[in-house]
């Protein structure tokens, strides 16, 4: 085959390659034309969830079970998973597929979403999970966060702020002697956040960060990936975008808050 048929190929053949992949191109069929922003049931892999977007489910569904961005291996047969913003639960059901006897910690920071993983964990069967409804912090004196549709309420959200209860990542992190696997997708509290974890992370096996930088406001992604090196992490950065002309497009995605945002895998071998 030459090589320009196996580049015009390559992106088919990655979308076909799997059955969880498979499954992720059935589902565009199915929801793809969906209106945004509107509530919806809908059913995958003998799962059912409400959703508040189902644009947002989509892609959740091939970064988590086509992508398997949280893959991991582990010889402990009840792995200890903290799971910071995990939104209506996909990274939650992922982590029982993969690891049903888990024990998992989830938080969830805007309080409507925090119902819909309570209630989707309930109608899937799912009842040995922790939800913390509050959002992951450096105290518990409670943060300003701007509620937006789907998966962007944030702390740097230009909608309406609201006060709302929040916990100090480092003291669960104190708690465990051992910890598998601590995902961080916290929509742009991860700087601070792992800034005063910066010092309890020696346990963590493998590390999660979604991280966001937003507009008009320092990126501090140094300060993040120094945290990952001077904790002994191995690492790979994946941006999952392609950004033509970069230097004038600022954006990303189009966003109107962010310029950036970057998943960071570390572990430890």
């Amino acid at each position: 085959m030459t090589y320009w048929l196996r580049y015009l190929l390559k992106e088919p053949y990655t979308a076909l390659s799997t059955p969880a992949s498979r499954e992720f191109v059935g589902l565009l069929f199915k929801y793809g034309n969906r209106a945004r922003h509107k509530p919806e049931l809908v059913k995958f892999g003998g799962f059912k969830l409400q959703v508040p977007d189902v644009m947002s489910f989509l892609w959740q569904h091939k970064e988590i079970f086509a992508d398997e961005f949280y893959y991991f291996e582990t010889t402990n047969n009840q792995p200890i998973i903290l799971d910071c913003g995990a939104n209506v639960g996909m990274s939650i059901l992922y982590f029982k597929k993969l690891y049903p006897n888990a024990k998992i910690t989830a938080f969830e920071a805007e309080p409507e979403i925090a119902s819909i993983l309570h209630r989707n964990l309930k109608e899937n069967g799912i009842s040995d999970v922790t939800i913390i409804d509050k959002a992951v912090w450096t105290d518990e004196n409670g943060i300003w966060f701007g509620s937006e549709s789907a998966d962007s309420s944030s702390i740097y959200s230009t909608s309406e702020k609201k006060k709302i209860d929040s916990i100090r990542l480092k003291d669960y992190l104190l708690k465990e002697e051992h910890i598998d696997f601590l995902k961080i997708d916290i929509e742009g509290a991860e700087n601070e956040v792992l800034t005063d974890c910066r010092y309890t992370l020696g346990h963590v096996q493998n590390l999660f960060v979604e991280f966001h930088s937003y507009i008009d406001h320092p990126q501090e992604l140094a300060n993040v990936i120094r945290i990952f090196e001077d904790n002994g992490f191995r690492y790979f950065v994946d941006t999952n975008q392609h950004r033509i002309r970069p230097f004038t497009n600022h954006r990303y995605r189009g966003n109107d808050v962010m310029d950036l945002q970057l998943n960071i895998y570390g572990w430890r071998e």
